[in-house]
């Protein structure tokens, strides 16, 4: 059976996460066009993700700062779960807590790296011409940077809907288990009092 602790402790992971997936789903406008479709002029799009990701970066520290506590409060949450772990919490939330540092890392390597080559502008492919011989161009274009943090921003959207559906699976398996509890009580309950009326 779920203790308090564990439902608060859910909760405390499920927020979060749900969170996160709004920022994601209130920039899926600006990620759409230049990911997923492929419109006339696609470079009205691009410049649109652009003004999109520099306005991001250059809000206030207390966005970032709030953001970081929510990340914060779910790691919180896994570490609550995982304290007094049963068999349960092992399989679903030690899954749930990969996925989760999955996501982190996504937001460390692509997003947050994202934000400071758009707002510096130090993307762009080295002219041919200007290329040392034998030199490989391993820089990236604009389009393809910006195509780079949609992208990311649609896989740590998958990442978090895995985490709300093995907590969802959690929640399930254990709802299911006390059913099972319950009815195996009853039926030897009924045992009990068949035998004592023999």
């Amino acid at each position: 059976m779920a203790s308090k602790t564990d439902s608060f402790a859910t909760f405390l992971i499920i927020g979060p996460t749900c969170f996160f997936l709004g920022i994601l789903f209130s920039s899926f406008p600006y990620d759409y066009n230049v990911l997923w479709t492929t419109p006339p002029n696609r470079d009205i799009y691009f410049n649109i993700l652009e003004d999109h990701i520099k306005f991001l970066y250059a809000s206030p520290p207390i966005i970032s700062r709030i953001l970081h506590i929510a990340i914060g409060t779910g790691l919180v949450g896994f570490l609550t779960k995982l304290y007094r772990a049963t068999e349960a919490n092992y399989l679903f939330d030690g899954a749930s807590l990969v996925l989760y540092f999955a996501g982190i890392l996504v937001y460390l390597t692509n997003i947050v790296k994202g934000f400071r080559v758009v707002t510096a502008g130090i993307y762009g492919a080295v002219p041919e011409d200007q290329l040392a011989e034998g030199e490989e161009n391993d820089y990236i274009s604009r389009e393809d940077t910006l195509r780079v943090f949609a992208a990311s921003n649609t896989i740590l959207a998958l990442v978090l809907v895995g985490v709300l559906v093995l907590q969802a699976g959690q929640w399930y398996a254990l709802r299911k288990e006390e059913r099972e509890m319950e009815e195996m009580d009853r039926m030897a309950e009924e045992k009990r009092t068949g035998k004592k009326r023999q």
